[in-house]
């Protein structure tokens, strides 16, 4: 009993000694046939057709890209079990500062760094998966642009609109009919709904179809 004791202290030990150097935060680029034998595979939408594209895994945490959000289990350390989950939709969080950052000559890791909305990531990646990793990114770098463009159209249609309501109302002035201000009002409503289903996309499965080649 006493020989378990040390041993279970020992292991405890070096798990410890990981978190504090940061190896247990280094990750493992999944391969799509093991998709299924992952947690985060649980908490994909398959009923609506949500796919893994790319999943890093490291002792405490999980990244799971879908073509319509990143999955993250986030855990507090390699010797607690405890994990929570976010859900970060595309359409609603948007990539920025997509960075990637090779290693040098005696680091372990090469590192991809973004922020999506307001959340900041930074994840650490085995450097030997560099060529896999670079998919990622440039997937990511993509998706931005995409995303950064449908935001400016989106203000600019905007524009579009509060001048036509404008013009509108300076022609009309108050001989506008309960009807007629019916009729406009649907009309706007109508025509914010299409816009939004059209640029703030939620679907981004082509973009990492292009880039990623497992």
């Amino acid at each position: 009993m006493l020989k378990s004791f040390f041993l279970n202290e020992n292991n405890m030990f070096k798990k410890l000694a990981s978190d504090v150097m940061g190896l247990s935060d280094i990750g493992k680029i999944i391969d799509p046939k093991d998709y299924d034998k992952v947690d985060s595979d649980d908490y994909i939408l398959h009923e609506e057709e949500e796919k893994i594209y790319f999943l890093i895994k490291s002792k405490t945490d999980e990244y799971c890209f879908t073509n319509a959000a990143l999955i993250h289990l986030d855990g507090d350390s390699a010797v607690s079990s405890k994990r929570m989950l976010r859900r970060f939709a595309y359409k609603t969080h948007h990539f920025s500062h997509v960075l990637l950052e090779t290693a040098g000559n005696i680091d372990l890791d090469v590192e991809i760094k973004f922020s999506l909305g307001d959340q900041k990531f930074s994840i650490d990646v085995d450097r030997k998966q560099i060529e896999k990793l670079k998919d990622l990114y440039k997937s990511l770098v993509k998706i931005a642009s995409i995303q950064r463009k449908n935001d400016d159209k989106l203000a600019m249609s905007h524009q579009s609109l509060e001048a036509a309501i404008g013009s509108f109302k300076g022609t009309f002035g108050g001989n506008t009919t309960p009807e007629t201000f019916a009729a406009l009002n649907e009309y706007v409503y109508n025509w914010k709904s299409a816009k939004y289903d059209e640029l703030l996309r939620e679907d981004f499965g082509q973009v990492f179809e292009k880039f990623i080649n497992n």
